[in-house]
């Protein structure tokens, strides 16, 4: 076995090789960029070693610089984890080279599988059936819009290098095909040093499902189920799951025994990803193979009790697998949210920032015990699980140079239905701030009767969510519990307050019983009866509500019993009330006594400052391009400048008809949010 492994990337993905690494161990090696001097996987490592400046294309992916920290550091083997330099043929070559171990699959293996116009035809020729399309290379953009004419509208234009989304456009027209066709080229060479582009069919209503393999180089493959990925955000997954609520095992049968026999058909050694799309009548078709370790595979991991990254390490360490496809038995349920540092309320557009708070919820039973892919013993405590793969802290600061992801939260049990639940106590839990994040959005998605029935596509957020996120509007069922909840803790917050003052001994009350509470449009009239339990909270018309929980005023979570069920909510001091969130709901909840909430209402509403004669910058990032200039006349949909974050390129359009009459930026400007891009007469 090796004694010191360098893991050639960042983020949570090196903080998790470092975790397996510790455990078998082995002693690890971290790169870093100037932007990730003080990055998590920087300090969990064993050692650290500088590699360049902080766009990735001058450090993560340069394989000069990563080859001169291996050999700085006497590192045996490199693990790569995903992205970066992960599918890159000629860093396992160069390591090979030095006498490294790559811990991943062949150089022969990448390179057919590796490459998503190879595979594809590899595919073909043995039979697998494939979405129609060009694998050719793509010269220029005309030739784009050509293939895309012969393909037939709609086409998705993808690097052949690609993957996590990046370097991909759909098109529904030429001007969307040439469009993308440059957009496409420019992210693939930022992320992947590689701008080869291929087009293929565009299928309007697929299920994304794929299946994780396993080989080793004595001739052993084995599947360990399939993940479900279908809800997805511009062609990137946003929530996985395992298994899939829409395979049966006839169907799962058949695709792990096509994976497996297609992997071995290349020789493949180590885990990998074999994607499908599968149809409404289980019908699956080849998408791609993905010759690494996937970002969803802690899901995997959680139903199967297989730490993949061990077995990458063990197989490349050259020993046999230990476990045989008799062996592998899926178990309960398990669900993975990303958490992105995107802003939901701003089109999922990048957010940048310092992590002001960052308090995931308390990781419980991170995964079952195993020997010989089996489990031992009891499944985890209490029956569930709580998981998050993360790779930053508080304090820390969320970079445009690199990926928005800032943590994978997973829950595990028994049923989906319970991993759901368990899933959206763990978000209300999850406390992140300083920077837009799309934690809302993913509450959001947990209770969506769409998700909830396993119904779902690819299709789910362009069909469920066509307008962008406005936030959630909860039911009245739920905003009386808030109400009972939140007018009990301003009841103690006022007592407080009273005894601070000196308006209150312990002979005399001086706070009411009697409040208004407004919230969403809603507003109810309530009485506090309250004893050393907890609250009876009675509305208006006599129902009532029991509050229990432990809060006290200043804490950011408060974690409540409302009518015997639990209500978690984050809580912020706002006049006269709170900020509550909850469940993907943004709440201003008021809290006044029956004089103030008269009063209330007598007051005029705030009107916000008209910005329609202005393109504001929705997110920090770098100017690109402009395309127009000063007197310009603009239609509705025509672009006006691209800006660039986290890798990705964002095409700002005219919202209607106007004359350009002032530009605030030029290409190459870095720009804050809601910065004024240009005005309009």
């Amino acid at each position: 076995m090796f004694n010191k492994i360098l893991i050639a990337n960042r983020g949570e993905i090196a903080c998790r090789v470092i975790k397996t690494a510790r455990k078998m161990g082995i002693a690890s090696v971290a790169v870093h960029s100037d932007a990730d001097t003080q990055a998590l996987h920087v300090q969990m490592a064993d050692e650290a070693i500088h590699i360049g400046p902080s766009p990735a294309n001058q450090s993560y992916i340069v394989i000069d610089k990563v080859m001169e920290a291996v050999r700085q550091s006497g590192a045996e083997a490199v693990h790569p984890g995903y992205g970066f330099l992960s599918e890159n043929s000629k860093f396992a070559e160069a390591l090979a080279a030095a006498g490294v171990v790559f811990v991943g699959p062949p150089v022969g293996a990448i390179e057919k599988m590796g490459d998503k116009i190879t595979s594809k035809k590899i595919a073909k020729e043995a039979g697998v059936s494939t979405v129609p399309g060009y694998m050719g290379l793509i010269e220029n953009a005309d030739e784009a819009v050509r293939i895309s004419n012969e393909i037939g509208y709609p086409v998705m234009l993808k690097a052949s290098a690609g993957g996590g989304g990046k370097g991909m456009r759909i098109a529904w027209n030429d001007e969307e095909a040439r469009e993308g066709f440059q957009s496409s080229k420019n992210e693939a060479a930022n992320s992947f040093g590689d701008d080869r582009i291929f087009i293929e069919k565009f299928v309007t209503q697929p299920r994304h499902i794929e299946i994780q393999v396993l080989c080793d180089a004595h001739g052993n493959g084995i599947y360990l189920g399939e993940r479900e990925c279908s809800i997805q955000r511009r062609n990137q997954k946003v929530v996985e799951e395992a298994p899939s609520p829409f395979l049966d095992e006839e169907t799962r049968r058949a695709m792990g025994e096509q994976a497996v026999a297609l992997a071995q058909a290349v020789g493949y050694t180590s885990a990998g990803t074999v994607e499908f799309i599968v149809d409404g009548e289980r019908n699956f078709y080849f998408l791609e193979m993905n010759t690494r370790l996937q970002v969803e595979h802690p899901v995997t991991e959680l139903i199967t009790g297989v730490d993949l990254v061990e077995q990458m390490i063990r197989v490349a360490a050259g020993e046999e697998l230990s476990i045989r496809q008799e062996d592998v038995t899926l178990n309960g349920w398990a669900i993975e949210n990303r958490l992105y540092a995107e802003d939901p309320y701003r089109g999922f557009l990048p957010s940048i920032g310092r992590l002001t708070r960052y308090r995931p919820p308390q990781e419980i039973a991170a995964g079952p015990l195993l020997d010989n892919g089996k489990w031992q013993g009891d499944a985890p405590e209490g029956g569930m699980a709580v998981r998050n793969d993360t790779g930053v802290y508080e304090g820390g600061e969320i970079s445009m140079y690199y990926d928005p992801m800032i943590a994978k939260l997973c829950t595990w049990a028994p049923t989906r239905a319970e991993a759901i639940e368990r899933m959206r106590v763990a978000l209300d839990s999850f406390e992140v701030e300083g920077i837009g994040h799309n934690l809302p959005f993913l509450s959001a998605v947990m209770d969506h009767p769409k998700f909830i029935s396993g119904e779902m596509t690819t299709a789910f957020i362009a069909e469920e969510y066509p307008e962008g996120f406005d936030g959630v509007e909860l039911p009245e069922k739920e905003l009386r519990r808030i109400a009972a909840a939140t007018a009990a803790m301003h009841r103690v917050a006022e007592i407080r307050r009273a005894k601070v003052s000196g308006r209150m001994d312990n002979h005399e009350r001086k706070v009411g019983s009697d409040w208004n509470v407004t919230l969403q449009g809603h507003s109810f009239d309530v009485r506090i009866e309250a004893d050393t339990a907890g609250s009876t909270v009675t509305f208006d018309g006599g129902a009532s509500l029991r509050v229990s929980g432990d809060w006290t005023p200043g804490d950011q979570l408060a974690t409540m019993t409302v009518a015997q069920a639990p209500l978690i909510l984050k809580v912020g001091k706002i006049s006269g009330g709170f900020r509550v969130r909850t469940r993907g709901a943004d709440l201003k909840v008021h809290v006044r006594t029956p004089r103030q909430a008269e009063l209330a209402r007598l007051m005029p509403v705030k009107q916000a400052p008209d910005t329609s004669k202005m393109l504001l910058c929705p997110m920090p990032g770098l100017v690109v391009k402009l395309d127009v200039e000063v007197g310009d006349e603009i239609q509705e949909g025509q672009a006006l400048c691209t800006i660039e974050a986290m890798k990705m390129e964002n095409i700002l359009r005219a919202e209607k008809k106007g004359v350009v009459s002032k530009i605030n930026a030029d290409a190459g400007d870095s720009l804050a949010v809601d910065d004024v891009i240009m005005e309009f007469e």
